[in-house]
């Protein structure tokens, strides 16, 4: 693919998330602190209007990640931060907007991301987009649930 300067822009600011992904040592926390300062914003007050940022991420980090693979030369790069904004949200849907809950979210996110429970493991070694946001995506939604069980047995 060839890109062109507005191209290579737009995808490296979505992709990074307005350039988080820059930021040095661990960029993929950064990214996800990136989703925890977006659901103190409108997380628990209006979800729906969440649901909907939540959706565009993903549809963002669909169209830029894998271009930004191209771009970068290089198989998920650490600068690709979008799939780590999107994780941590889905993490904390229809979580209480409360610190305690919220900084749990984080770290159990943050565990699973890391490990990479199945299937993320798998779709972490495809290539293009899904390779990028997959593992995150399975992350989240398996950090959400257990959230949610926490969240009820007590």
């Amino acid at each position: 693919m060839r890109f062109t300067a507005l191209n290579s822009f737009l995808v490296r600011i979505i992709s990074t998330f307005f350039f988080i992904g820059y930021l040095p040592l661990i960029p993929g926390t950064f990214g996800s602190i990136a989703g925890v300062g977006i659901f103190c914003l409108f997380g628990g007050s209006n979800w729906p209007l969440y649901f909907i940022f939540v959706f565009c991420v993903m549809v963002l980090g669909l169209l830029t990640s894998g271009q930004a693979e191209q771009l970068l030369k290089r198989k998920d790069p650490g600068c690709i931060v979008i799939d780590e904004v999107m994780g941590m949200l889905i993490a904390l849907s229809f979580i209480p907007p409360e610190p305690k809950i919220i900084v749990l979210a984080f770290l159990i996110f943050r565990i699973l991301d890391t490990l990479k429970p199945y299937p993320a493991g798998r779709l972490q070694n495809m290539h293009g987009a899904i390779g990028v946001m997959g593992d995150d995506l399975v992350a989240g939604i398996y950090a959400n649930i257990v959230l949610q069980l926490i969240l009820r047995l007590n």
